[in-house]
C-alpha cells in the first residue's frame, strides 16, 4: 500500500544557482502597501512640507504647472509678460497724456490771469 513518489533532485554550480533562484526573498514580502485615506485638510499639510521643494519652472510637477492647471480648473486668464508690459504702457502714456493736459490748462489760466 505504500505508494512511490519519484523525487528530482536538482544541482546548481554557484554562478547558475544565483541567476535561477530568487534569493532576495520577495516573495514574502508580495503585500501590497497600504495607501491612507486622503483628505483635503492632510494633502494641504503635505503640500506644505513639499512647496519649497517644487521647481519654478517646467512643463510638470512645478509650481508654473500647477498654476496653470488652476487657472484653467477656474476658468481664469493668466497674463503673459508681454501682456503686463503693454498695460504698464499704456498707463505711463495716459499718466503723460494727463499731464500735459494739467500743465496747457494751468498755462491758460495763467494768460487769462495775466490779460485781465
Amino acid at each position: 500500500m505504500a505508494e512511490i513518489i519519484p523525487v528530482q533532485n536538482l544541482i546548481y554550480n554557484k554562478g547558475t544557482f544565483t541567476r535561477v533562484i530568487n534569493t532576495q526573498f520577495s516573495e514574502l514580502n508580495s503585500i501590497p502597501p497600504v495607501i491612507p485615506d486622503t483628505t483635503v485638510d492632510a494633502f494641504f499639510e503635505l503640500y506644505d512640507e513639499l512647496f519649497p521643494l517644487i521647481p519654478n519652472e517646467g512643463d510638470t510637477n512645478s509650481h508654473r504647472a500647477i498654476l496653470l492647471r488652476e487657472a484653467e480648473y477656474l476658468n481664469v486668464q493668466l497674463a503673459d509678460g508681454e501682456e503686463v508690459q503693454a498695460l504698464l504702457q499704456e498707463i505711463t502714456d495716459l499718466r503723460q497724456q494727463l499731464l500735459e493736459v494739467e500743465v496747457n490748462a494751468a498755462t491758460d489760466l495763467a494768460q487769462n490771469n495775466i490779460n485781465v
